[in-house]
């Protein structure tokens, strides 16, 4: 609870900084995004060229006010403060503090709105609560599989000169049944278990994920914060406090604590600017859908369900309610549909391994696995599997949740034979993929049989070395045999290669332990913790890495560096906290 207080303290108690630090208007006029010319008029909402020639009027200007849906979903975070928050639950709006809010100095406003660095450095921090959420999924399995879809839809942005900002899209899951999607600061992109359950095919993920990129790649929260120095202002820091609001309460959503100020002119304002944003994140993400090779349809398909769907009695899917589905846009999605040209696409078999993976991860009792079994057998029986081989593929990753590891070696076997049928079927020569083939290595490792585990993960690695899951696995496994040199060279060629991942300096830290090498171990812990922006626990592993009598004059060097950039980080996130208090 600790974490979440000073996260209370860190943004709701904001912020000494002037906005100018965020936003500036340079002449004293509204500033220009980024991207953008810089003119006397507030910058339009397009930032590349677009088919325009048969597309309704964007308007040229944002209108005031604060932006409730950033990235164009009201995401899972936020519909109520937690009592912690001194608020009722299942209020799903928040109250205007009485104080005027400063917003930290996280970058400059050269560019007259949020500079991409700041918006990075906000999603940064607001991520690592976020990870520290009991319903974050960090199952490399589906990060590798999003992540895989964002890069094809990035390269495709990239391909039409879509957006002037393009940043490291880094997309995860969370476990909540909710039909939703939502977009964070500086690129991160949060997709609900629920969501990804709920798509019929590859292509219908795609059009939900290139919608959020969308909104990224226009930039519509920097746009918004150009059109005065109070209206970003305030818009930022309602965002600060409404992504606050989700942490504490970890379900419903964040647009509705976003919603700061007056909210009669908050509604009036969000309502104006969502309408364009929304329109005009469809037609980005239906040109990266076509560009990367998607089903153009797949996008019509997913937003006509959930339009029917919101007509039942059930009520609107979250993602309906935060994504407005006017008739206008499905309407224009229909005629973009019949006006791209017809091509076959290709689902990638992870499609389906994760999809059924992720209906497992959204359980948590014995009971839940094994009414999920069920459910996927009866499909296969009842013939309305989308997937026979990934419906086993999900009951061998649930019998292994029960520890039934002979059940999962024989369901995984059949996942493996029909998926190896189908691919002939259609044409293809592949035989496995990473989910099969790490799914093998978990179950053996799970099982006691450590030297299998190895064998099969190191062919898991070496057919899929791009693979985090496995690479993964790979190091489980020989942790798990106590092959801690094999392990600690592969973590330390991994933290080499991608030194922000956290988990490979934890592998690193974890076989150096049973190496008996202190040094490796304090030195990787303290980039762990750095990472995590646990500064003070990093710190104290540097030191106490410095003080150890074996250490060499190279090494001493390197650790004083490096706890000189740390000291300098902390006391820098120190005095904000401090300015805002």
């Amino acid at each position: 609870m600790l974490p979440k207080r000073l996260l209370v303290a860190w943004l709701c108690t904001a912020l000494a900084v002037p906005p100018q630090a965020w936003a500036q208007s340079p002449g004293g006029g509204t500033g220009t995004p980024h991207g953008a010319g810089s003119t006397s008029n507030a910058p339009a909402l397009i930032d590349s060229a677009l088919d325009d020639a048969a597309e309704p009027v964007i308007p040229a200007s944002i209108a005031q006010g604060v932006f409730g849906t950033y990235g164009g979903a009201q995401s899972r975070f936020g519909q109520s403060w937690s009592s912690e928050a001194g608020a009722t639950h299942g209020n799903p709006s928040v109250r205007a503090p009485a104080w005027v809010p400063q917003l930290p100095d996280l970058g400059d406003g050269s560019g007259g709105a949020l500079t991409p660095q700041a918006e990075r450095r906000i999603g940064e921090r607001v991520m690592r609560e976020i990870r520290r959420d009991p319903d974050y999924i960090g199952d490399w399995l589906v990060l590798d599989y999003l992540n895989s879809v964002a890069a094809r839809l990035s390269a495709s942005a990239a391909a039409q000169f879509i957006g002037g900002y393009r940043p490291d899209f880094d997309l995860f899951a969370m476990r909540d049944g909710q039909i939703n999607a939502f977009s964070l600061p500086g690129g991160f992109i949060g997709v609900n278990t629920g969501l990804i359950v709920t798509t019929q095919t590859e292509s219908e993920l795609a059009s939900v994920l290139g919608h959020e990129m969308g909104h990224v790649l226009q930039r519509h929260i920097a746009r918004m914060l150009s059109q005065s120095e109070r209206t970003g202002y305030t818009a930022l820091a309602g965002i600060l406090l409404g992504i606050l609001a989700g942490v504490l309460a970890r379900s419903g959503d964040l647009g509705s604590a976003i919603a700061m100020g007056s909210q009669a002119y908050a509604v009036d304002s969000q309502l104006r600017f969502s309408r364009a944003a929304e329109h005009e994140a469809d037609r980005v993400g239906f040109q990266l859908l076509s560009g990367a090779g998607y089903d153009p349809w797949g996008m019509v398909a997913f937003f006509e369900r959930l339009e029917r769907a919101s007509m039942g009695d059930a009520g609107a899917p979250a993602y309906a309610r935060t994504h407005p589905l006017t008739g206008e846009r499905i309407a224009d999605m229909q005629d973009r549909a019949r006006r791209a040209p017809y091509r076959q696409p290709r689902q990638a078999s992870e499609y389906g391994f994760v999809r059924a993976r992720v209906r497992v991860l959204q359980d948590r009792t014995r009971g839940e696995y094994i009414d999920e079994i069920a459910r996927l057998r009866a499909e296969i029986d009842d013939r309305i599997a989308l997937n026979v081989a990934a419906n086993w593929y999900g009951i061998a990753f649930a019998q292994l949740q029960l520890e039934r590891y002979d059940d999962a070696r024989a369901s995984l076997a059949t996942a493996r034979a029909a998926f190896a049928q189908f691919e002939s079927e259609d044409g293809s020569r592949q035989r496995s993929s990473p989910s099969l083939d790490v799914l093998a290595a978990d179950i053996a490792r799970a099982a006691g049989r450590g030297d299998d585990a190895v064998r099969l993960a190191q062919a898991a690695h070496a057919a899929w070395p791009a693979s985090h899951a496995a690479t993964d696995s790979l190091l489980q496994a020989l942790i798990a045999a106590r092959r801690f040199k094999e392990a600690q060279t592969l973590a330390r060629r991994e933290t080499e290669s991608e030194p922000q991942q956290g988990a490979w300096w934890q592998y690193l830290a974890q076989a150096s332990v049973g190496l008996g090498d202190q040094l490796t171990q304090r030195r990787a812990l303290a980039e762990k913790f750095a990472i995590d922006g646990a500064w003070p626990s990093a710190i104290r592993q540097l030191k106490e890495a410095r003080d150890m009598k074996s250490v060499g004059f190279y090494d001493l060097s390197t650790i004083d560096a490096r706890l000189h950039d740390f000291e300098a980080r902390y006391k820098e996130e120190r005095a904000d906290e401090k300015d805002r208090g």
